[in-house]
């Protein structure tokens, strides 16, 4: 059908009565629709399935339309038309996320919005709606600036920031919705709020950390990092000397100062022409590592590692920032996956080593990667404005992601479930909202005092509930 509307019809046939189009005739289009100028996607368009998918292939959407703005003026007509026919709003970016999924209504797809202007005076980034990290850390880097950005270039920056944020430096800076300074919001009703600390607190509260799906953020202004270098990569190592690894690994990472963050990934590569022949269909360990002091102390503090079995690859180096992307190594391309995770309070002997019968080398299990992620340092500390981030009181965050096509679900779920449990004694049975994964539900992340007040900005913002 038609893609861009610009004040023409849709071309609806009178077969076309999905909840949304119920009450509309034949050539019909409804006037809150009539002036968008990006792309209006009904089920019969060719485009229309790809704008449903995303990164992670398991998570695919089913709304009744796709639109995909281009401008501001587009999300307030879309909302508009979602309000106007009493459907739901599902905001989306790139998919890398494991959060509701769009079951009829308006798809809002926003990965045409990917403007990005970096302040190199002041250190400041402004985004749009759909911009994702690698544009800002390509903009921000030869000014000598780090953005915050999570271990994969290609998220969404809203979305992440949304969720907390938590970087490869997180330990040095803290969370990246700590540096978030404004927010502009498309709201429900189809209004504009300008959000600060100043204007709406207890919005710009919510909206650091809470995850809240009660409008559509078409701009965010947060800090980026004074740092022309760090140093940092990664380290892998042979599957078999898993054990002596993770047990230096968690006596090293606590003793860490806080200018340096670091996580141990048990991987699982297939057996791909495209993964490097080492690293290929075997159980293997990497170390990822991100120091932002000098080149010199990062060498000192790294060494016990290096000296801890013999790499297949040593990837550690001063580097630019624009390389912060590449530390963990994420893959590139969509997959199905299934997502798992749970904060952890402490991580002593008995813990690794549970942690090794459920997932290490005389394992068999289909799971990609198990990683334990070190937290503490900046981000345990609150920022100077309060927010709702989750995960500030963990001492590490541990996630299990598998291949998720439907051969392999069961089994796959089995796995994580097995992992998980291994280390419940020392769970803080919650999650970090990014991290949350597939099982249980989200509302798992926040405390229950946090969730009361998220709850009473979603009834105040959103009562109609227009925002899935």
């Amino acid at each position: 059908m038609t893609g861009h509307i610009t004040g023409q019809t849709t071309g609806l046939t009178a077969g076309q009565t999905t909840g949304l189009t119920t009450g509309l005739t034949t050539g019909q289009t409804p006037a809150s629709l009539s002036q968008v100028r990006g792309e209006v996607l009904w089920p019969d368009d060719p485009r229309f399935e790809a704008a449903c998918g995303g990164f992670n292939l398991a998570r695919t959407h089913n709304p009744d339309v796709v639109i995909r703005p281009t401008c501001t003026g587009d999300i307030i007509a879309a909302v508009s038309f979602a309000a106007e026919l009493g459907t739901q709003v599902k905001v989306h970016t790139t998919g890398h996320g494991a959060g509701p999924r769009a079951r009829g209504g308006v798809l809002l797809v926003t990965d045409a919005l990917r403007e990005a202007s970096i302040d190199a005076d002041t250190a400041r980034a402004t985004v749009c709606a759909g911009t994702r990290w690698n544009t800002v850390i390509h903009a921000a880097g030869p000014h000598g600036l780090l953005p915050l950005c999570g271990s994969s270039p290609t998220v969404g920056v809203i979305g992440y920031t949304l969720g907390g944020g938590m970087s490869p430096v997180g330990r040095s800076y803290g969370f990246a919705s700590d540096h978030v300074l404004r927010a502009q919001m498309v709201c429900a009703d189809g209004t504009i709020a300008e959000v600060d600390s100043g204007s709406e607190p207890e919005l710009f509260w919510g909206l650091r950390g809470g995850k809240l799906n009660i409008g559509v953020i078409t701009k965010l202004e947060f800090r980026l990092m004074r740092q022309s270098s760090y140093y940092g990569g990664g380290i892998f190592y042979r599957g078999a000397d898993a054990a002596q690894i993770m047990h230096r690994f968690v006596q090293w990472a606590v003793s860490l100062p806080t200018e340096s963050s670091s996580s141990l990934a048990l991987l699982r590569l297939p057996d791909m022409p495209d993964v490097p022949e080492p690293l290929r269909g075997r159980l293997t360990v990497h170390l990822r590592f991100a120091h932002s002091g000098d080149a010199e102390s990062g060498a000192r503090l790294i060494a016990p590692m290096r000296a801890v079995a013999e790499p297949i690859f040593d990837l550690v180096q001063e580097s630019a920032p624009e390389t912060i992307g590449a530390i963990h190594q994420d893959p590139q391309d969509p997959m199905p996956a299934r997502e798992d995770s749970t904060l952890l309070d402490r991580m002593p002997e008995p813990a690794v080593d549970a942690l090794l019968n459920a997932a290490g080398p005389d394992a068999d299990v289909p799971l990609i990667v198990v990683e334990l992620r070190h937290l503490g340092g900046a981000l345990a500390v609150d920022p100077a404005v309060p927010s709702a981030v989750s995960g500030r009181d963990a001492a590490f965050n541990l996630t299990v992601i598998g291949p998720y096509p439907p051969p392999l679900t069961d089994v796959v779920d089995r796995a994580s479930a097995t992992v998980l449990d291994a280390v419940r004694p020392w769970s803080l049975g919650r999650t970090q909202a990014n991290f949350h994964g597939m099982s249980g539900d989200i509302r798992d992340a926040w405390a229950p005092d946090i969730l009361a007040r998220l709850d009473a900005l979603k009834a105040s913002w959103d009562p109609d509930g227009v925002f899935v």
